[in-house]
């Protein structure tokens, strides 16, 4: 019998180069996009076991340590 997942496959519309980013930082934490995703979800509609997701690190973005340019940046640290 072919693969049955225990959740019905969903589509939505991404940029390609977010998709892609996405793929390759949630790798570098250790998961992929589906969990990522589906952690946001379960956050974002407040269910009694989710979490507030982990954010990626600047070094898992990527991205240079100090050169913050942004308010989120600046509260990454709180």
């Amino acid at each position: 019998m072919p693969n049955q997942p225990r959740t019905q496959h969903r589509s939505v519309r991404v940029d390609d180069d977010d998709w892609a980013d996405l793929d390759a930082v949630a790798q570098r934490m250790g998961t992929n996009r589906a969990q990522v995703i589906n952690a946001y979800i379960r956050w974002h509609l407040r269910r009694p076991d989710a979490r507030r997701p982990e954010r990626p690190t600047r070094e898992q973005l990527g991205l240079p340590r100090g050169d913050r340019t942004s308010l989120d940046d600046l509260l990454d640290d709180f």
